[in-house]
């Protein structure tokens, strides 16, 4: 397969790369951009440069990154650098939004490669983990490790629902005057509730199944054991899927597993990472 490549008169980089001071956060780092073929991608990156393979995060469905857990970020890049954009059409990214996982797998692997990486662990939540495994089987030899959280397999059980489940949860928050996440991502008992709040404060489905066996590279899968955006038992099966895969069900939790149980996630992504 034909490598994305990033010539510098199509693709320049916005900002200067420094190592990260002491105090910064993700909720205060620079925004930078980097221009992919005439269109400006914006992202922020936190963690020491010199930390070795970079972690890139991808996002969930109509995520920008004001809508990252600075908890989750601030943990890995204590020992990574993490770097997460806007995909195009979202957020401070212009241009039209792909209409597929496939294409927007592509303008991921381009970002990379503007920012001249040949090498990258993929942390991808929900939509994000989707176009992991898109990268991992457009162009397994960019990623050396991979951890995706609240997704499935394509064509995986009840994922075409996704859409509908977000945009109904999203009426429900507007007439509750709730975030829509206090639905999509936990469980609407005492428990999800108060992890709801705590988080707050701070054409995929109909595709033909792909063959994940090729996927070599180590891969963590995690999820809450009761999602309704992305059924759990998908989680199951991708990890039955991916031959070297470990698997992590967060109990009474929902998509947002990982976030409910951050410290437990930072702990393990962190671990597997430096495996």
């Amino acid at each position: 397969m034909a490598k994305t490549n990033a010539s510098p008169a199509q693709n320049t980089v916005a900002n200067n790369d420094v190592k990260t001071d002491l105090g910064i956060t993700f909720k205060n780092v620079k925004t930078q951009s980097v221009n992919i073929g005439g269109t400006d991608f914006y992202y922020r990156k936190l963690g020491d440069n010199n930390a070795g393979v970079p972690v890139i995060f991808l996002n969930h469905l109509g995520a920008t990154m004001d809508n990252c857990d600075p908890r989750i970020m601030d943990g890995i890049a204590s020992a990574h650098q993490i770097i997460c954009f806007d995909n195009r059409g979202v957020g401070a990214t212009k241009g039209k939004t792909p209409k597929t996982i496939a294409e927007m797998a592509k303008d991921a692997r381009a970002f990379i490669h503007a920012l001249g990486y040949e090498k990258v662990d993929l942390v991808g939540f929900s939509m994000g983990g989707f176009i992991s495994q898109e990268i991992l089987l457009q162009e397994p030899q960019l990623v050396r490790k991979a951890v995706i959280t609240g997704t499935g397999p394509a064509g995986g059980e009840g994922i075409k629902n996704v859409t509908k489940i977000t945009y109904t949860d999203i009426l429900r928050g507007l007439f509750s005057f709730k975030d829509a996440k206090t639905y999509l991502f936990f469980n609407r008992n005492e428990n999800g509730k108060k992890s709801a709040k705590e988080f707050l404060a701070h054409a995929w489905a109909l595709q033909t199944p792909q063959d994940l066996s090729v996927i070599k590279q180590p891969v963590l899968v995690a999820n809450g054991d009761n999602d309704r955006m992305v059924q759990s038992s998908n989680t199951h099966e991708l990890s039955k899927r991916i031959p070297n895969s470990e698997l992590i069900i967060y109990k009474d939790a929902g998509h947002g597993g990982m976030y409910q149980y951050h410290e437990a996630f930072v702990k393990s992504a962190l671990a597997f990472l430096a495996k």
